[in-house]
């Protein structure tokens, strides 16, 4: 049986977000937060700068927001200069199934730090290991298109996990599915997320890899189309992220977080354009 207990939805507002404002008739109004996720591409014990996910290319990170690409101060950066506590760490030596460096005590110590949210995507494939890393703390587990081996496990996986703990990365390159396994592959991002949502699955990240650290701005209508076909999934989207007016386009789509890095480590987006995007939600 799965370790992991069911939980009730998450409450509460982020912190830095404004509280609920009320009606004149005194009902509480939710405010609908757009969730900010930072971005960390772990790679030999290194943040690196990811970019269109050519891999062996991808050099440490050079950040305006700190002088060395050590994961414990970028967390600390994001954390303390942004105000922003969910953070997605990409193990990229997991994800490529490398034995050579295991991040499993630097994850540990991100877990641990204070007031930090981990999402954590580390080529996790089954409910054993995605049991185990929430036994460490980290808050979800990610399952990669790209890293999963099977068509059956589309469903196996969320039939038997907590929903609130997991998220899918639909990962693609130039709008094509990425997977090791032929039959996910051969989908296309439409179809494949129909799958999900009748496989059970409520969170799903959009991650096209040729528009990672690109600048070029996000496939924003495979975003529209997913939201307007699927309303009740929560969406998660990234990759080339340039600016503060795509959240805001973002935002006003419905879609349910926005995955940052370049834009964040460049000054692209400031801590300033945060907050007032943040207020004005």
């Amino acid at each position: 049986m799965p370790k992991a207990s069911a939980a009730s939805p998450e409450g509460g507002l982020p912190a830095g977000q404004p509280p609920p404002v009320k009606n004149s008739y005194t009902k509480t109004v939710e405010r609908k937060v757009m969730r900010l996720i930072p971005v960390i591409d772990l790679l030999n014990a290194q943040v690196v700068h990811a970019v269109r996910g050519e891999r062996k290319h991808y050099k440490p990170v050079k950040s305006v927001l700190c002088r060395a690409p050590d994961p414990l101060a970028v967390a600390a950066a994001f954390r303390d200069q942004l105000g922003l506590r969910e953070i997605y760490i990409a193990d990229l030596n997991a994800i490529q199934g490398s034995a050579l460096t295991s991040h499993r005590n630097l994850i540990e110590n991100l877990v641990h730090k204070e007031g930090i949210k981990i999402i954590l995507d580390a080529g996790t494939l089954d409910i054993e290991s995605a049991n185990a890393w929430l036994d460490l703390g980290i808050h979800k587990v990610v399952i990669g298109a790209e890293t999963l081996q099977a068509f059956d496990d589309l469903r196996k996986i969320p039939a038997g996990f907590n929903l609130d703990k997991l998220i899918f990365s639909l990962d693609m390159r130039s709008g094509k599915v990425l997977s090791h396994c032929p039959e996910i592959a051969s989908l296309s991002a439409m179809e494949l997320i129909e799958q999900l949502w009748s496989g059970g699955w409520r969170e799903v990240i959009l991650l096209d890899l040729i528009k990672v650290g690109s600048n070029e701005g996000m496939n924003i209508s495979l975003a529209s189309r997913a939201r307007a076909t699927f309303p009740g999934l929560s969406l998660l989207v990234g990759g080339g992220i340039a600016g503060v007016e795509e959240l805001h386009e973002l935002k006003d789509m419905g879609i349910a977080g926005v995955l940052l890095a370049t834009a964040l480590h460049r000054g692209a987006i400031t801590a300033q354009q945060l907050s007032a995007f943040q207020g004005s939600h």
